[in-house]
């Protein structure tokens, strides 16, 4: 996987709203939820889906707020595969919501 130029990383930041860019080499996102268990099943399922693709985001469960940071260690930053991810967790959480 190849690392993203700065402006591929701004261009694919406009398709996956509420992340944010932290330290020119993280995307990241915190998600909401009712209730702590809900929380627990969306960080199992991001996990499955994550486990499929043998990347791994970094993910903070603080009760019902669940962030998680994605950077792809190999490439020294982000990858197309890191906002493919993003959209994909985010699938999963309007399903949740």
């Amino acid at each position: 996987m190849m690392r993203l130029t700065d402006e591929e990383i701004q261009s694919l930041l406009q398709g996956v709203e509420d992340w944010n860019l932290l330290e020119e080499r993280w995307i990241a996102r915190k998600y909401r939820f009712q209730d702590y268990l809900q929380g627990i099943e969306f960080v199992r399922q991001i996990a499955a889906i994550s486990e499929e693709v043998n990347h791994h985001p970094f993910i903070s469960i603080d009760y019902k707020l669940i962030t998680v940071k994605i950077s792809s260690w190999r490439a020294k930053g982000l990858t197309k595969l890191d906002f493919e991810l993003a959209k994909k967790y985010d699938e999963v959480y309007e399903k949740m919501k």
